[in-house]
C-alpha cells in the first residue's frame, strides 16, 4: 500500500535487475537496469524511518535519505526530486556511481537482519523520473550581481561549485583541458557504470544556466596555455578544481618495459577513439591489473570488454581488507576477472616488452592506528604471464605552485592544495580550492560537497568584499 513504510520485515531486499555477465561484458552499456514505478516504491518503503538516520550521518552530502525515500513510497515524486536535488547537485550521477555499500546502504540499520534499503537505485529512479517529467530545469538566477568567478577544472567539484554560484547571479567560466566537459565523470568513470549522455545531459543544463564552457584550454605556463596570474587579473575569484592525476609509479626491475601502462591513461583511451589504440587496448592479450581500488576494477571490466584474451588483478592485501567496493569486485568476477590476493609485483620480465610478471607472496601484519593491518613480504614468489600490466595504483599531486608558477601557493606534505579550515581559501587571497586538489583522490561525492560549500565560501568572501548581500540560492528561479 503506498504511504506505508517500515515493510522490511514482510518485503525482501530486491536490487535492480542486472543484465547477465554474458551480455553485458560485450558492450559498455551501464549494467544495471532502473527500478519501475513500482518497485521503486516498494523498495523505498522498506525504510524504517529510524530516529538517527544513520544513512543521512553517513553520506557526504547530508542528503536526507529517509524523508525522500518516504516521498517515493506516497507517490509525491515531484516533492521526493525537490528535496534530493537541494542537497546533491548531480543526484542522477551519485545514485549511479556512490559506493553506497560503504556509505548509505552500509550504514542501514535493518541491515544486519534484513539487508539494507537500496538507496542508490531510488536516488536514481527520482532523477531519471524527474528529468522524463522535465521537472530538472536549469537554475538561472534571478538577477545578475556584476561579479564572475573563473573555474579550473570541470570535474565533479568544478561543476558543483558553478552551477551554485551561476544560481547566485555570478558570471562562472569554466577552464577546461580536454574537449568535453566532466573531467572524471567524462573520461575516468567507464560507461558500464555511468553511461556519458548522463553527464552530457547535466553539462548542457549548466550551459543552458549560462555558465560559460572554455574546452581544450589548459591553464599554466606552457605554450597556449592561461596562467593562473591572468585568471587572477580578470576575475573576481578563482577555484582550482583540477583533480590530481599523476599516477602512482610502479617500482621494481623492469618498471620501464613496453606494455606496462597507467590506469588513467588506459581508461581515458578506452573512451577515446584513435588514442593509441594498439598500445592501449587490451584485445587479444593477457592482462594484469596491479591494485585493489574502484580504478582497478574499472581497468579490469573494461579490459574484458575489449576481448583480453584473460584478466587478472594481483592485490597486495586480501579480499576483505581491500579498498574497492564490494559490488565492483563481484561484478568483475561474474565478468570473469580472476583475482591475486595477498601478493605484489617484485618485478616485470621481458626483453623490451613485458610478458609476466613475478609476484611477491605477503601475509598481513599488525594493525596501524586507524585498525588497517599492515602487509609483510614472504619468502615466497610465484610469477603471472602478462602482455599488459596496468598500473592503478593511485594518484598524487603534482608540483603546483611550479605549475602555476606561484611560489607562495601553500601545499601540504602530500602536496596537495592547502586550505583554511572550512573556507577553502589557499593562500593565494581569492583563489579557492576543492576535491581531489586538496583531499587527494577521493570518491565524487566529496568532490560534490567541495564544491558545493567553496562556492558558499567564495560567495561570502566577494559579498564581504564588496560590501553587498546575496540573495541565498534557494530563492534563486
Amino acid at each position: 500500500m503506498a504511504g506505508q513504510m517500515l515493510r522490511f520485515v514482510n518485503c525482501p531486499q530486491r536490487l535492480p535487475e542486472k543484465r547477465s555477465a554474458s551480455e553485458r561484458k560485450v558492450d559498455f552499456a551501464e549494467i544495471y537496469k532502473a527500478f519501475d514505478p513500482q518497485h521503486a516504491q516498494e523498495q523505498a518503503s522498506r525504510c524504517s524511518q529510524c530516529g538517527i538516520p544513520y544513512c543521512t550521518v553517513h553520506c557526504p552530502l547530508g542528503n536526507v535519505i529517509p524523508e525522500w525515500l518516504r516521498l517515493v513510497t506516497e507517490g509525491r515524486m515531484r516533492e521526493a526530486y525537490d528535496l534530493s536535488s537541494q542537497t546533491n547537485s548531480f543526484p542522477e550521477i551519485c545514485g549511479r556511481i556512490c559506493p553506497q555499500d560503504r556509505l548509505c546502504e552500509g550504514n542501514c540499520v535493518i541491515r544486519p537482519g534484513f539487508r539494507s534499503v537500496t538507496i542508490g537505485a531510488v536516488e536514481r529512479h527520482i532523477t531519471e523520473t524527474a528529468f522524463k517529467e522535465g521537472w530538472v530545469v536549469p537554475r538561472k538566477p534571478v538577477e545578475e550581481n556584476g561579479q564572475s568567478v573563473a573555474i579550473v577544472g570541470s570535474g565533479p567539484a568544478g561543476l558543483a561549485c558553478a552551477e551554485r554560484l551561476r544560481a547566485q547571479g555570478y558570471s562562472v567560466h569554466i577552464y577546461e583541458r580536454q574537449d568535453k566537459p566532466g573531467g572524471l565523470l567524462m573520461y575516468g568513470i567507464p560507461g558500464f557504470k555511468l553511461e556519458k549522455t548522463v553527464v552530457e545531459r547535466r553539462c548542457q543544463l549548466l550551459a543552458e544556466q549560462g555558465i560559460i564552457f572554455h574546452l581544450g584550454q589548459a591553464i599554466g605556463a606552457g605554450a597556449n596555455e592561461i596562467s593562473l596570474e591572468t585568471l587572477r587579473a580578470q576575475y573576481d575569484a578563482v577555484f582550482l578544481a583540477t583533480g590530481v592525476y599523476r599516477a602512482r609509479k610502479v617500482q621494481g626491475p623492469g618498471a620501464g618495459l613496453h606494455g606496462i601502462v597507467e590506469a588513467l591513461d588506459y581508461l581515458k583511451a578506452s573512451q577515446t577513439e584513435g588514442v593509441d589504440g594498439d598500445r592501449l587496448s587490451a584485445q587479444g592479450k593477457r592482462v594484469v591489473v596491479i591494485g585493489g581500488g574502484d580504478t582497478a576494477m574499472d581497468c579490469m571490466r573494461t579490459a574484458i570488454r575489449q576481448g583480453a584474451a584473460e584478466v587478472v588483478c594481483a592485490y597486495r592485501r586480501d579480499r576483505d581488507n581491500m579498498p574497492g567496493s564490494r559490488q565492483e569486485v563481484a561484478n568483475a568476477e561474474e565478468e570473469g576477472a580472476h583475482f591475486e590476493w595477498m601478493v605484489s609485483p617484485e618485478a616485470f620480465i621481458g626483453e623490451g616488452r613485458v610478458e609476466a610478471v613475478r609476484l611477491r607472496e605477503m601475509r598481513l601484519g599488525a594493525a596501524d592506528a586507524q585498525g588497517r593491518r599492515a602487509v609483510e613480504p614472504t619468502e615466497a614468489t610465484r610469477t603471472v604471464k602478462a602482455d599488459m600490466v596496468i598500473c592503478a595504483l593511485g594518484f598524487e599531486a603534482e608540483d603546483l605552485p611550479a605549475l602555476w608558477q606561484q611560489p607562495e601557493l601553500a601545499v601540504t606534505k602530500w602536496g596537495t592544495l592547502d586550505v583554511k579550515a572550512g573556507g577553502y581559501e589557499t593562500s593565494l587571497p581569492g583563489v579557492f580550492a576543492g576535491g581531489d586538489i586538496v583531499r587527494g583522490a577521493s570518491l565524487v561525492v566529496w568532490a560534490i560537497r567541495d564544491g558545493r560549500e567553496a562556492a558558499d565560501a567564495i560567495s561570502a568572501h566577494l559579498s564581504n568584499k564588496l560590501d553587498i548581500k546575496v540573495s541565498p540560492v534557494g530563492e534563486c528561479a
